[in-house]
């Protein structure tokens, strides 16, 4: 009776993403963020890129009904009705709702760390369950997966305060515990002991509703095989930022996704040991991994028959003084957070480079590509923990704009950031791109992403499930927490 119960609270809290929250009923703790709210919305003569990868659509009428896109249609002025809210949209661009595969909900923090880069231990991650969802949802993104989770519980609540309406933010996929073995970096995970540990792990979270899990850098073979087998039975996918695992050995025990594009790839690492991390952490494989060379053709190979799908990362790994600093992004940061980016940002006297980052970010660029050419499922993420100035909604526009700079076309990237992940959900069917019945998962953005792909960064308005978000409002509320809560 007990294991029904459970089970019966997991299928609820799984469902509660798929239905809509009635406008009218959203807490005053919402509506105070909420810029648009009608049954019927005309977003009138604006340019779409519907996320399926094709060209701009100029000059175009989106019309919402009842959280669903009911048309898309010829660009009209459109005679005000009762009930209805009609926006004259020109010099403006709407864009799906981005559908984030690695997005975080908590911050990286090292104690007391100086200009020096010295810092005390333990790392620490402090859960951003106040200022995270806002950054997102501010940020254009309307779905994420949490991709890794620390503080499961407050991630699975936060979930369903935000779909019964009571919170603002986006749609989650909740990722259960990192699924770690022993020697973590991070102090607040549990290591696992050994494979049958790793199967209950997964199945006392899956009861509790998480919908997705990860497996961390130095789960064994063993641990990682239990772990996705007893997901699968489930109907759960496992995704993956390895390094005792390598990608070949991963795709074989079918794991279905990658983090880190091929970044944490160590198949070619001269000190690889089985079921152990090696020192260079995959950065010794990607420098070695040509990607016209047969390494790079065979793995990519394996992991397009094994429909092993790989998420980029790449504002992740820009690194340095590089990212074009964002003054709403700083503003956003705590003032501990901002002093630790500014201190990692500037490379202290006497720190040599450990790696060519430029090189090994280009060699990343051209493996996705490669990986795409070859029929494989590309989803984006940014890994927003504060690290490199990666911060939730603005690290997700990024990794669009470093998408471009990879080669993508603009309606490409922005498709790899939207639809591809809706079609590793299962969600294609209700969100990812602009069609006639899926949900008004939307961002309108000033300009034209198409032409200057940093335009993707101007969004004034998301739609979620219908309802208009006032972007700068909910930054405005976050402003200086980042980092703290």
């Amino acid at each position: 009776m007990k294991q029904a119960r459970i089970a019966a609270l997991a299928a609820a809290l799984a469902a509660a993403s798929l239905k809509a929250q009635p406008a009218e009923l959203l807490s005053p703790a919402v509506q105070k963020y909420v810029r648009v709210n009608a049954p019927r919305v005309v977003l009138e003569h604006v340019r779409v890129i519907d996320g399926a990868g094709g060209p701009p659509l100029e000059d175009r009428n989106v019309v919402l009904d009842r959280g669903k896109i009911t048309a898309i249609e010829t660009g009209a002025d459109v005679p005000a009705a009762d009930g209805s809210s009609i926006l004259d949209l020109r010099g403006y661009t709407v864009l799906p709702g981005i559908v984030g595969m690695h997005d975080h909900l908590y911050y990286v923090a090292r104690p007391d760390m100086d200009s020096q880069w010295s810092f005390e231990p333990p790392v620490l991650v402090p859960q951003m369950t106040f200022s995270a969802p806002r950054l997102y949802l501010a940020g254009g993104v309307t779905t994420i997966r949490t991709t890794g989770s620390v503080e499961t519980y407050a991630d699975l609540n936060l979930k369903r305060e935000i779909e019964e309406g009571r919170l603002p933010g986006p749609h989650m996929d909740v990722t259960g515990p990192y699924l770690e073995g022993l020697n973590s970096y991070f102090i607040q995970m549990h290591q696992l002991a050994n494979a049958d540990e790793a199967r209950q792990m997964v199945e006392y979270w899956a009861d509790r509703g998480v919908t997705s899990f990860k497996a961390y850098m130095n789960i064994t073979r063993a641990e990682l095989q239990a772990a996705i087998d007893a997901a699968h039975k489930r109907g759960i996918k496992v995704t993956g930022h390895l390094c005792s695992v390598t990608y070949p050995e991963a795709a074989e025990l079918g794991i279905d996704d990658l983090e880190h594009g091929f970044f944490v790839n160590t198949q070619l690492d001269p000190d690889k040991k089985p079921d152990r991390c090696s020192a260079s952490a995959g950065d010794a494989t990607l420098e070695r991994m040509d990607p016209g060379g047969p390494e790079a053709k065979a793995l990519i190979d394996t992991l397009v028959k094994h429909h092993v799908a790989v998420t980029s990362t790449l504002p992740v790994f820009e690194g340095g003084s590089r990212p074009p600093l964002r003054q709403a992004m700083l503003d956003a940061l705590s003032p501990q957070a901002r002093e630790a980016y500014l201190y990692a940002r500037n490379r202290p006297a006497g720190k040599p480079l450990q790696r060519d980052a430029a090189m090994l970010l280009k060699r990343e660029m051209d493996l996705e590509r490669a990986f795409v050419a070859a029929g494989g499922l590309l989803l984006a993420g940014a890994d927003p923990t504060g690290d490199g100035g990666v911060v939730p909604g603005f690290g997700d526009q990024r990794e669009i704009e470093l998408l471009v700079e990879a080669g993508f076309t603009a309606p490409e990237a922005i498709r790899i950031a939207t639809l591809n992940g809706a079609i590793y959900l299962g969600r294609q069917d209700r969100i990812g791109s602009i069609a006639a019945g899926k949900n008004a998962d939307l961002m309108v953005v000033k300009g034209d992403p198409s032409a200057r792909i940093t335009d993707v960064e101007n969004v004034e308005l998301v739609f979620k499930d219908g309802v208009g978000y006032d972007s700068q409002k909910l930054l405005n509320s976050v402003n200086g927490r980042y980092g703290q809560y």
